[in-house]
């Protein structure tokens, strides 16, 4: 099956999108994704790969897809583990254990995005959770992202508690990838809460990194906006 879906992958790789990717998901020298590959495959190809071979895939297959260096190969592989997460219940451990042994190959920011919520997020809505605690005060940039990501599912679930917590650890990072995925979920909770996502902002919209605050603010009126841009 391994081979089947790097074929597949393959056949729909765009050079010139690869070339795009290297730039766009910065994999130059000292950049964050240093190192990474592409085939230039769209995410809605891979996605349909991924719902293709989702059901018959092995555990051992979705891991060697993961500790590929091409892009497309560890993110299809995350689409497995999310449709397999999705629809084989049973299952839910062993693919969040496989997940969080894979961090170190979770290593770019669409990678943690398309699938934290769906897995980590849904696997510890009623747990404990004080894996992402440990993440959130890692010095591991993906690590700290999955933490804040991870809370998107308790947020659609009307749970800000550990948002808010894991913001506070966070609100003071100094890598815009933070700001921006912290400053995301606190938008995400004012859209189902306000007051709890301003109870936040008046206290810390005045030393908050701007990119952060802009993000949280996004959605508020212009009035609204200019206050909390105000030092």
């Amino acid at each position: 099956m391994f081979t089947k879906i790097k074929e597949d992958l393959l056949k729909q790789q765009r050079p010139s999108k690869a070339e795009f990717h290297l730039r766009f998901f910065k994999c130059g020298k000292g950049e964050y994704g240093e190192g990474d590959q592409f085939l230039g495959v769209s995410v809605p190809d891979q996605r349909k790969i991924a719902k293709k071979y989702f059901k018959e895939v092995s555990y051992e297959d979705v891991q060697r897809l993961l500790d590929s260096k091409i892009h497309e190969h560890r993110l299809t592989g995350l689409f497995l583990l999310n449709y397999k997460f999705e629809k084989f219940p049973e299952e839910r451990k062993k693919i969040y254990e496989l997940w969080i042994k894979n961090t170190k190959n979770i290593n770019n920011w669409d990678l943690i995005d398309c699938s934290a919520p769906n897995v980590v997020g849904e696997y510890l809505l009623d747990k404990d959770k004080s894996l992402l605690y440990e993440f959130a005060k890692s010095s591991n940039l993906w690590k700290k992202r999955i933490s804040i990501l991870s809370t998107f599912r308790f947020i659609k679930n009307n749970r800000f508690n550990d948002t808010i917590k894991i913001a506070e650890i966070l609100v003071n990072d100094k890598h815009d990838l933070i700001h921006k995925a912290v400053g995301w979920m606190l938008r995400e909770v004012g859209k189902k809460d306000q007051a709890v996502e301003e109870a936040f902002l008046k206290r810390y919209h005045k030393t908050m990194p701007r990119t952060m605050l802009r993000y949280a603010i996004e959605r508020f009126s212009q009035e609204k906006r200019e206050y909390y841009m105000k030092k």
